[in-house]
């Protein structure tokens, strides 16, 4: 059976533990790359990716699992966007890595879902959002995609989480279907927050499809603003506004 959460956790690289490690191996932290674990780049994502660098987060988050990481950034932004706080913003020459605690989500709200169904529906629309993202450049072609589905051969990948990728691949990017699946203001912030973590701002397609993204899911600009920033931090990176 198709499990959302744990081909999450192998898209993002992290430990996540649970069913993602049954059996000491074929979890997320079997092919995680990089010294000192959580490397973003060292999942699915890093696949899907192909040359570029890819958001690096630190092994802290990736510790509590795919979803709960992307729900613990757009939790901690969504929170200091509520109170009124400003966006710290970190220099490019000397990036904070992480400088805030990591804390989960509260169970039972829009960010960690109570019920396994909850939880299933969340991370097959983050997982949705993340593939849609790394295509918005342009760069997945028919010969990048037959490129990633190789790559995809060599994990411990089950025949549902091939197909799911692969579908999501062949499918075309349509914006308005990614924000539609968000049913609450934090559902929306969370799935701001997987596309951010799935690609690198680094040209005008990108920029575009982000900045569409947040007007689609109706997202304040000063969350928009925490949001992108909370990513940054937990990147080592200085944010860069993509409207």
């Amino acid at each position: 059976m198709f499990d959302a959460k744990r081909l999450l956790d192998q898209f993002m690289g992290g430990q996540g533990g649970g069913t993602a490690n049954q059996g000491g191996q074929g979890g997320p932290a079997d092919f995680l790359k990089g010294a000192g674990g959580g490397a973003l780049a060292g999942g699915l994502v890093a696949i899907l990716m192909g040359s570029k660098t890819g958001r690096k987060i630190g092994g802290e988050a990736l510790k509590m699992g795919g979803m709960a990481a992307v729900g613990a950034l757009a939790y901690k932004a969504y929170r200091d966007w509520q109170s009124g706080k400003a966006p710290v913003q970190t220099s490019a020459q000397m990036p904070q890595q992480q400088n805030f605690p990591m804390l989960p989500p509260p169970s039972g709200t829009p960010f960690n879902p109570s019920t396994e169904s909850g939880q299933q529906s969340l991370a097959r629309n983050l997982l949705r959002a993340m593939i849609a993202a790394a295509k918005a450049d342009g760069h997945v072609d028919a010969d990048e995609q037959a490129r990633i589905f190789a790559e995809m051969d060599k994990l411990p990948l089950s025949s549902e989480d091939k197909a799911f990728v692969m579908d999501e691949l062949r499918a075309k990017l349509d914006v308005d279907a990614v924000a539609a699946a968000a049913a609450t203001p934090e559902e929306a912030a969370e799935i701001y927050t997987a596309s951010l973590l799935s690609i690198d701002v680094d040209n005008a397609a990108e920029r575009g499809y982000l900045a569409m993204l947040a007007a689609r899911l109706n997202l304040d600009d000063a969350l928009v603003a925490h949001l992108q920033q909370t990513v940054a931090s937990a990147a080592g990176k200085a944010a860069q506004p993509v409207g």
